[in-house]
């Protein structure tokens, strides 16, 4: 079933033979005819994720660079669209010299082609290959194809892991093996056997459950892993090397390990359990809501920055979501001085700006450490020019384009482009450089001068107001290198123990081990918040 972890059994596996001295990286299968995840709503796909080259892709790709501790590129990521789009271009192209252009093969051998490429380009010993979606979906039926083939070619090389999810019907019941046989047996009629079973699960299997699983779907005990609820997503290596997971991996491809060292990893472990010490940090967002229930994952890289940056104090996450459009209710901003500190992130379009904007003022005012990423930089300006500079109809022209003080605004050579709807001309997309000011928070929790980081938006600070801006107080502490873009946004630490804006992504390049900078400096100041 989706969501059962498939993303993250995938990146522990990659990381467990990292430690191994092997090269690894990581590829995810969409079975989406989109092209890429851009235009994917994140309350129905979860986050879109962003890589240094400006592929915007499936959340996994995070979860692959936070475990592996690589920066990952459109390489490993491809969907039915791209696939489908990269085959006919070629066959426009004449790159197929005439002959018919089929579903199968060809299709299937564009997806053996792009997993050829992403090995080349990471100089990876060994590839892990997420499919998305679920065994027996129409949509997979290609990407399994593909894989049946490529077993037939190198059937020495190959392994097939099934993650698969094992219900317990009541806390006294049993764990039931039933969804597991049957999911194996839907594989089995796509023409593939897995070599290994990942059990999701509660609980840990038992010896009766795993010899069930082996005897039912025709692999050996050992070769059945249990997969257990577990506190943080980064115990999950340390759990699957319980169960002997990279011998299993290692005996079947019939590779030595070059090292062993998995012990950062297990020292990560060892500080998530026995963090005790809550940082009640708030995100105001409003991407949360699906029916009845919330869509953390809408915002799973902020999610994961924030307990990168917590472990790394030794202290306990303590995440709550805020519903931007409750702020827009005065009465309800005290409730923001529960928080030691609070995240306003990126989105798109009107709903819920007021509410940020409310929210704004009074973490500035009440001097609450405030991190604002992208829109929420964008939305901190439009507030101070409100409040401080008196401009009281100041926005961003994305929420009112006839505004008289567009204080965000698209750059006047994009204009151009939108008009003529090319959006994708007016999108700044992936890494870009920033220079960064001395003597402030930024350069002092960066330590360099030059940095780089990723981006996905649209709207800028009007250049025409950063002078404004600056005599009132906002130090524009990072820049692009022509000094037009402004790329970081602070108050000076004597006028707020932490308030700063990003116009960048700085939680795609966080990791468990290396926590990003201005993520790090924001949980010490909440912190030393009382």
């Amino acid at each position: 079933m989706s969501g059962v972890g498939k993303g993250v059994a995938a990146a522990s596996i990659g990381k467990i033979l990292q430690s191994k001295g092997f090269s690894v990286t990581a590829i995810k299968i969409d079975p989406y005819v989109n092209v890429d995840a851009g235009t994917m709503n994140p309350t129905e796909h979860g986050e879109v994720f962003v890589l240094d080259d400006g592929m915007e892709c499936d959340q996994d790709l995070g979860n692959y660079e936070r475990f592996l501790n690589c920066n990952l590129s459109g390489a490993n990521y491809m969907t039915t669209g791209s696939i489908y789009q990269a085959v006919i271009t070629r066959e426009r192209n004449l790159g197929y010299e005439g002959r018919c252009v089929e579903v199968v093969p060809h299709i299937c051998l564009e997806v053996l082609n792009k997993i050829d490429k992403a090995a080349a380009k990471n100089k990876a010993n060994i590839v892990i290959v997420e499919i998305g979606g679920t065994v027996g979906e129409y949509q997979n039926i290609l990407f399994l194809e593909a894989i049946r083939i490529l077993k037939i070619k190198k059937p020495k090389d190959v392994l097939l892991a099934l993650v698969s999810y094992l219900p317990l019907q009541s806390p006294d019941g049993e764990l039931k093996t039933k969804p597991t046989q049957y999911a194996v047996r839907s594989l089995n009629a796509a023409g593939l056997q897995p070599d290994i079973v990942i059990a999701r699960a509660i609980v840990s299997l038992d010896k009766k459950r795993k010899d069930k699983i082996a005897f039912n779907c025709s692999i050996a005990e050992e070769d059945v892993i249990s997969a257990p609820d577990v506190q943080s997503i980064y115990e999950i290596p340390v759990n699957f090397e319980k169960d002997n997971l990279s011998n299993v991996v290692l005996k079947k491809l019939k590779l030595k390990p070059k090292k062993k060292d998995l012990r950062d990893w297990q020292r990560l472990a060892g500080v998530i359990r026995n963090a005790k010490k809550p940082v009640k940090i708030g995100i105001v967002g409003k991407y949360f809501g699906t029916g009845n229930f919330v869509l953390a994952d809408s915002y799973i890289s902020i999610i994961e920055a924030l307990k990168h940056s917590i472990y790394f104090f030794k202290q306990n996450p303590e995440l709550h979501w805020l519903n931007a459009d409750e702020f827009t209710d005065s009465g309800n901003l005290k409730k923001l001085s529960d928080y030691q500190g609070i995240v306003i992130p990126g989105g798109f379009g009107s709903r819920g700006v007021e509410g940020k904007i409310a929210a704004i003022r009074y973490l500035r005012e009440r001097k609450i450490p405030f991190l604002g990423l992208c829109y929420g930089m964008q939305l901190a300006i439009v507030e101070f020019s409100r409040s401080v500079l008196g401009y009281k109809d100041a926005n961003t022209t994305e929420i009112n384009p006839e505004t008289r003080h567009p204080v965000i605004d698209i750059l006047l050579e994009q204009k151009r482009l939108l008009v003529e709807k090319n959006y994708g001309g007016t999108m700044r997309l992936g890494a870009y450089p920033a220079v960064l000011k001395k003597g402030t928070l930024a350069r002092t929790a960066y330590k360099e001068r030059l940095i780089s980081e990723r981006h996905r938006h649209r709207y800028e600070v009007n250049p025409l107001y950063i002078e404004k801006l600056e005599e009132k107080g906002i130090i524009f502490s990072g820049f692009s290198p022509d000094h037009r873009l402004m790329e970081i946004m602070e108050l000076a630490k004597e006028n707020h123990p932490f308030f700063v804006g990003t116009q960048f992504h700085p939680e795609f390049k966080s990791r468990p081990l290396h926590p990003h900078p201005l993520f790090r400096e924001f949980i010490k100041a909440a912190i030393a918040k009382k």
